[in-house]
């Protein structure tokens, strides 16, 4: 496993990671997801991944459970605010940010995550008024330091326009082979400003593992047969999937497997710092990992952008 620094923070985090959306305290049963976490440390992974609205607070439960028993200091703990939880809170206030700092430290057992997260733009509190309560999150030691997801551009310079507040240090946004939005103005930007992506959705909720086959059904045990992980999986068509099947002889011609093919794709970016990963098995953590260190050449990214074509988009996203 290779590390890379997350933006101007002091924080060594995994090119690979572990997310728990969908997945943990929900989507998959425990037994499981505690095999995925244990595979995950033994291979390198270091980076966790979760927010408090992950089934409703259960996935930061989880993991409290599951990290109680190790050290604090080996390994990076991020979790996010925003989305409504089961209660009805919600947003970016400052009563808010307070709120449900303390109540994730609860869930995860912890006092204090390495980074907290927005989890999306809160266009209905000011600005200032969210990066001053996260200055006192930090300040107050209850994390070290501060990120977002999903902000455009214009609002992610007026956060750092703002004096006397902390900085952000990383952004998540969803970024894959065929999703690209971030590259038209986001990374540039964080890139300049001593900001790292920490990326969801690497292998396209695991569309670019050549799984789903087109004309096919999906197994009942992957995330788009299962009616608990499907909810974003409605805009793959045939076409789509016809054109990730031929990325396989790339990836065979390499030597690696699909998956490993789409996040060195990912970490091919030096802006990006980590690819968070779910799995639902230990295997598709070992074959993840492996992904870290594989470069690949030129020729290899013509022929991915080739075999795309006009699969790949530049927009948006409202997911994660």
């Amino acid at each position: 496993m290779r590390y890379r620094q997350l933006g101007s923070s002091d924080l060594q985090v995994s090119e690979i990671s572990l997310g728990s959306w969908l997945t943990y305290g929900g989507g998959v049963e425990r037994e499981r997801a505690e095999a995925c976490v244990a595979k995950a440390f033994e291979l390198g992974i270091n980076f966790i991944d979760t927010a408090n609205v992950y089934a409703g607070g259960k996935a930061e439960e989880f993991l409290g459970g599951v990290l109680a028993n190790r050290p604090r200091d080996s390994y990076v703990l991020a979790t996010k605010l925003y989305f409504p939880m089961p209660n009805g809170d919600h947003g970016l206030s400052r009563e808010q940010v307070f709120k449900q700092i303390d109540l994730s430290l609860a869930r995860l057992r912890t006092d204090h995550v390495d980074l907290y997260q927005c989890h999306r733009y809160d266009a209905g509190t000011p600005v200032e008024e969210t990066m001053e309560a996260l200055t006192e999150v930090v300040r107050q030691g209850k994390a070290r330091y501060i990120g977002f997801s999903e902000w455009p551009a214009d609002r992610i310079q007026a956060a750092l326009d703002l004096p006397g507040v902390e900085k952000f240090v990383s952004s998540q946004p969803q970024y894959s082979m065929l999703w690209r939005g971030p590259e038209v103005d986001v990374i540039p930007l964080c890139a300049a400003n001593g900001i790292s992506q920490i990326v969801w959705s690497p292998l396209a909720q695991g569309v670019l593992t050549g799984k789903y086959k087109p004309g096919q059904p999906p197994a009942a045990d992957s995330r788009w047969g299962s009616d608990s992980m499907n909810v974003f999986m409605g805009g793959y068509g045939d076409t789509l999937l016809e054109r990730v099947q031929q990325l396989t002889p790339v990836a065979d011609g390499l030597g690696i497997s699909m998956a490993q093919l789409a996040l060195a794709w990912v970490l091919r970016e030096p802006n990006v710092a980590s690819a968070i990963v779910g799995a639902s098995r230990p295997q598709q953590v070992e074959d993840n990992v492996a992904a870290s260190g594989i470069e690949l050449d030129e020729e290899t990214l013509r022929r991915i952008d080739e075999i795309l074509g006009d699969s790949i988009v530049y927009a948006g996203s409202d997911a994660g």
